[in-house]
């Protein structure tokens, strides 16, 4: 590959006025396809028996028979008491002397100390106890059980450790009553077991959050963590609130399926405190109310003597969570919304919810729902500026708003794609000339709560998508490039999404799948417990976990590129420059970190100058790269595209060094 030449110069001596929020190195979880499958730990799907008897007539959703009677009957029955879903009946007759359950598939991790296994059942009286077993669906081959002694003919709950004496990706999950048992008369009351909960839960987990997820997660730093999405616009609270098992299941409205009331409100907040990050909340403003919204500002920040402070003491949280910042409206303006509405609706709309919400706890920042249209913006804060700390932007790009397609080569598509932080850069500015178009907006900043790269046409993505790239890691890179430049108006970002979900969490569990429109389903590659990170996750941890305090400017001098747009509205983007580059230094003045995307397709040798930062030393340059930026990282490679530091010692004020095309740099002089 050719080599080209570029130089860099740092003026250090003019240093920015406003400090570099690391809110902006924010993440997104939202119950999106297989985002809480993949994201929380538990194995077993249909735990409360939710789903209806679609494959097997009587058993919901994944779970299967397990018996060897000829008679066995299965039957979905109403829930228990202050539950929800069902109640799965197993009808096993005495003449058959069988065993008699229900399995499901699953893949276990190796746990010694065992997963914790609880339950919530009733059986006839005759029946004394059940076994609850992990197999090895190949060979055989038990990898733990327990015994549970069932102690009442009512509803009971009941817990047990099941130990797994290693790991095993083709494990198979049952619980069941054993020929063991004692024989019984055949007739209508016996022989009947009736399960209401299932679930297991590896020791090592975060609460309920799989342990490397949050590890994964803690090394992105990320600032602050966002609850929100489409999902959030038909999503009440208080229905995610207390004893899980409790818990209603309730559809997803805005993706199919189940909601996930496993991960409401209190465990999102341990999620945040585990991280060491700032929660940020989104309301229902779609099919929710005012009062709903400021009920749940109190349950998170009232006091013990406020109603809904005494529901969150109630919960085992007496201490406020100290929710700060909270968002109203997510995406209002698409039609796909629940709640969508015009730009004046939603003005009238979000000034009761802000008002609601500040009259509960004054000191809450509060984030409207802006579009990179303005003419959404401007009758938005014609009527609500002085309500709102912040205007939210969803940022998303492809190289189909050039018109192109999988056909045009992909040379174009990648110009296309790494031309991101100019269609960022477009939308600030013209928020910038609104904003000082009345001083009523002089206090507002930006909230970017959405971002991403954005494939089209992906309806059904099989394997790993190419928002998993390198070139997709470079154009978030200079993504990330144009929210630091913008860092006096952008003060929080959110990269969409965690792990797994719609268009690709930068942490992926296993090798899912998704369609985009039709639910969700895994995709089987025998490895469905590597979790690794993509490189964007690289991009997004060399970012975060720098020493950052202002920007100061920087002059670049290289080749350049443009993008040939197939639509004649879409901007004709003329000699790009091939390095997109923003200099910091920290607060105290004696680290330089210079954050360089090599958007073009050369190698370049560039010459980078201090400007009298420091004459001579070494330093330190963290590197994303690799031959091809189609290439990814995958459950058979997961280390494939991952960042390395290098040394450079230099003088005389100057640092060399050769940037490898479509990677990502990160740049750090100390003095």
């Amino acid at each position: 590959m050719s080599q080209s030449r570029a130089s860099i110069k740092i003026n250090t001596k003019q240093v920015g006025p406003n400090r570099i929020n690391p809110y902006i190195f924010g993440h997104f979880v939202e119950d999106i396809r297989d985002h809480m499958d993949a994201m929380l730990a538990y194995p077993l799907s249909d735990m409360d028996f939710e789903s209806t008897d679609v494959t097997y007539r009587g058993l919901s959703g994944s779970w299967r028979p397990y018996t060897n009677g000829k008679s066995t009957r299965y039957a979905l029955e109403p829930a228990a008491t202050r539950h929800s879903g069902h109640s799965q009946m197993i009808r096993i007759f005495s003449d058959d002397e069988a065993y008699a359950g229900v399995s499901q598939a699953v893949a276990v991790k190796q746990d010694r100390d065992g997963y914790s296994l609880e339950l919530y059942a009733r059986a006839s009286v005759e029946i004394k106890f059940v076994v609850a077993e992990l197999v090895d669906r190949n060979s055989g081959d038990v990898l733990g059980s327990t015994r549970i002694d069932l102690v009442s003919h009512n509803w009971k709950y009941y817990e047990s450790r099941l130990p797994v004496k290693r790991t095993c990706e083709h494990a198979e999950f049952r619980l069941y009553v054993p020929t063991e048992h004692e024989r019984w008369l055949d007739h209508v009351s016996t022989g009947m077991l009736w399960l209401d909960h299932i679930s297991l839960l590896p020791s090592d987990s975060k609460g309920i959050v799989r342990e490397e997820v949050v590890e994964l997660t803690r090394d992105l730093n990320a600032g602050m963590m966002r609850l929100a999405g489409n999902y959030i616009s038909a999503y009440h609270w208080q229905q995610a609130i207390g004893p899980m098992y409790e818990r209603p299941c309730v559809m997803n409205e805005a993706w199919g399926g189940w909601t996930s009331k496993y991960f409401g409100t209190d465990e999102f907040i341990q999620f945040c405190r585990e991280l060491k990050v700032e929660p940020l909340i989104c309301v229902n403003d779609g099919s929710g109310t005012p009062e709903e919204a400021a009920e749940w500002v109190e349950y998170c920040n009232g006091d013990v003597d406020t109603p809904m402070g005494r529901l969150r003491a109630a919960h085992g949280h007496a201490e406020p969570f100290g929710v700060k910042y909270w968002e109203i409206g997510n995406e209002v303006w698409g039609p796909w919304q629940v709640g969508h509405c015009s730009a004046e609706q939603f003005a009238e709309r979000y000034v009761q919810f802000a008002q609601a919400m500040k009259a509960v706890d004054p000191e809450i920042k509060l984030l409207a729902c802006g579009h990179t249209k303005m003419e959404w913006n401007k009758p938005l804060l014609e009527q609500g500026a002085e309500h709102m700390d912040y205007l939210t932007l969803h940022l998303y790009h492809g190289y189909n708003r050039f018109g192109m397609n999988a056909s045009t080569p992909k040379e174009e598509r990648y110009k296309a794609m790494v031309s991101y932080p100019e269609w960022t850069g477009e939308s600030i500015r013209q928020l910038r000339e609104v904003f000082s178009s009345d001083t009523r907006y002089a206090h507002l900043k930006l909230a970017i709560t959405e971002y991403n790269t954005m494939y089209y046409p992906n309806t059904i993505r099989k394997g790993l998508p190419n928002e998993h790239t390198l070139e997709a890691a470079v154009a978030n890179a200079a993504n990330l490039n144009e929210f630091i430049r913008n860092s006096d108006l952008v003060e929080i970002g959110s990269f969409s999404d965690l792990v797994n979900g719609w268009l690709g969490g930068c942490i992926r569990v296993g090798d899912y799948f998704a369609d985009q429109f039709r639910g969700k389903s895994a995709g089987w590659s025998g490895q469905s417990l590597t979790v690794y990170g993509t490189p964007t996750y690289e991009v997004m941890k060399m970012y975060a976990n720098r020493d950052l305090g202002y920007v100061v400017p920087s002059q670049t001098d290289c080749g350049s590129f443009k993008v040939n747009s197939h639509v004649p509205t879409a901007p004709q983007l003329e000699d790009l420059s091939n390095l997109d580059v923003v200099a910091c230094v920290n607060a105290g003045g004696d680290r330089l970190t210079i954050f360089i995307v090599n958007r073009g397709l050369q190698h370049t040798l560039t010459d980078v100058a201090l400007g009298g930062f420091a004459e001579s030393g070494t330093a330190r340059l963290l590197e994303l790269t690799a031959d091809d930026y189609e290439a990814i990282n995958s459950v058979q490679a997961p280390n494939a595209v991952v960042s390395a530091a290098h040394e450079l010692p230099f003088a005389e004020g100057r640092v060399s060094c050769e940037l490898k095309a479509h990677s990502v740099y990160v740049l750090e002089v100390a003095r």
